[in-house]
């Protein structure tokens, strides 16, 4: 399947309540030595989309890949949301805190898109939203977006803060902690029924 137009997408950290906590003691330690006050966002290039159904290849020294089940926000204009759409954001399992760790999220095919662009009047109130992961057909997780620090509404708007959106541009909502590892071989499915399946299987990067 082919990706729809977009044009830059933009991840979110600490978004959900979860995480949040998770990474609440480290947040005082230097060099920040406070938690972030607004939206911490990093970018997934185009270098990192993978279409519904693609295979995506996995360099020989990463035995993990954490999977990253959530839903962007793909804009209108800069202050209006035209519809919704499954992302998987996958990522190098890591440790730190401190700056987007770009090295771990920005590797080539890491990021699954969903073959469709939801429109926002028929998915419903993005609150009540709710993602299953499966991995090789066993539920692994579930995303629950009433666990959001900031709900959509109110993240897009804390982020016009400081950044302008354009129209195909896509916000993500933020990934939960508890992401489930895959490794090479695995079949990787996100679904929610108003947005339906995202798939995406690991393979071996070519020597």
């Amino acid at each position: 399947m082919s990706i729809p137009p977009l044009r830059t997408v933009y991840g979110t950290l600490l978004n959900f309540r979860g995480e949040a906590d998770a990474w609440a003691s480290k947040m005082n330690e230097p060099p920040y030595k406070a938690p972030p006050r607004a939206p911490v966002l990093y970018i997934k290039p185009a270098n990192t989309w993978s279409a519904d159904g693609a295979n995506i290849p996995v360099p020989a020294r990463v035995a993990q890949v954490e999977v990253g089940a959530t839903i962007g926000m793909v804009m209108k204009s800069a202050h209006e949301v035209a519809g919704y759409v499954l992302m998987n954001d996958l990522a190098i399992p890591h440790d730190s805190y401190f700056r987007p760790p770009v090295k771990y999220r920005c590797l080539d095919g890491f990021l699954g898109i969903g073959a469709r662009i939801r429109p926002r009047n028929e998915t419903g109130d993005p609150s009540v939203f709710r993602l299953e992961v499966r991995i090789n057909g066993e539920l692994k997780q579930t995303v629950r977006f009433s666990d959001l620090v900031r709900p959509a509404e109110q993240l897009l708007a804390d982020v016009s803060e400081f950044m302008s959106f354009a129209p195909g541009d896509v916000l993500m909502l933020g990934c939960d902690i508890g992401r489930p590892l895959a490794r090479v071989g695995d079949t990787i499915a996100i679904s929610m029924p108003a947005l339906g399946t995202l798939t995406n299987t690991l393979i071996a990067e070519a020597a």
